[in-house]
């Protein structure tokens, strides 16, 4: 399955929540869920008889975490096999392996205003993990890891602006952050209350256990 590239407002609002797929733009007036907070089409949907069925519920909530992060159908699925053979919940491990993601941990230290600029920023090889570049956005950081930009991407307009800008960014508890030195380093591994957003894994279980 194809990544999507279609409008990311539009995303929004199929889920009616903010997926926070722009960055500050969705906490802002200007995000099209403040203005209008209805599922895209011309016309209103039409209601099924009964409403929704218990499946069309689990694929629902599998899609909206999916997109939250944006992974690929088939990344998704293998994530989901690994948290399976994990001990723990099988939900809540998976949540915790995709903030470990590295293009994740590249958007909660404030790098990035969005997943998918972070996936880009970590793609185009701007980022090193305990001193060496790593160019793959599914990487899972662990507890000690250090992130840091590559010397030539310090020299980049972006990185220029992100420096001036990184002072008024959130830092989760389970990262620290130099802002000085632009070096994030990761504290411990993330626990279920460290996810952002709420998410309901028990109907994602569901989805995949049938």
């Amino acid at each position: 399955m194809a990544r999507y590239i279609g409008p990311t407002c539009r995303l929004c609002r199929r889920f009616g929540d903010k997926l926070m797929l722009k960055g500050e733009k969705c906490a802002t007036p200007k995000c099209p869920v403040e203005k209008r907070n209805s599922p895209p089409g011309e016309h209103p949907p039409t209601r099924r008889r009964g409403g929704t069925s218990d499946r069309g519920l689990q694929l629902r909530e599998k899609q909206r975490l999916r997109f939250s992060y944006g992974v690929l159908e088939r990344q998704f699925r293998r994530f989901f096999e690994e948290a399976k053979k994990r001990p723990g919940a099988t939900g809540e491990t998976l949540l915790i392996l995709l903030e470990r993601r590295l293009d994740s941990v590249v958007y909660r230290l404030g790098f990035a205003d969005s997943h998918a600029q972070a996936r880009q920023i970590v793609g185009h090889g701007h980022i090193m993990v305990n001193g060496r570049r790593a160019a793959i956005p599914s990487f899972l950081v662990k507890a000690g890891d250090v992130i840091a930009w590559c010397e030539s991407s310090k020299k980049t307009e972006y990185y220029k602006r992100l420096a001036e800008e990184i002072e008024g960014k959130f830092i989760p508890n389970w990262l620290s952050l130099d802002k000085e030195s632009m070096t994030g380093k990761v504290l411990s591994l993330p626990g279920k209350d460290d996810v952002e957003g709420k998410f309901n894994v028990k109907a994602v279980v569901e989805y995949y256990s049938r």
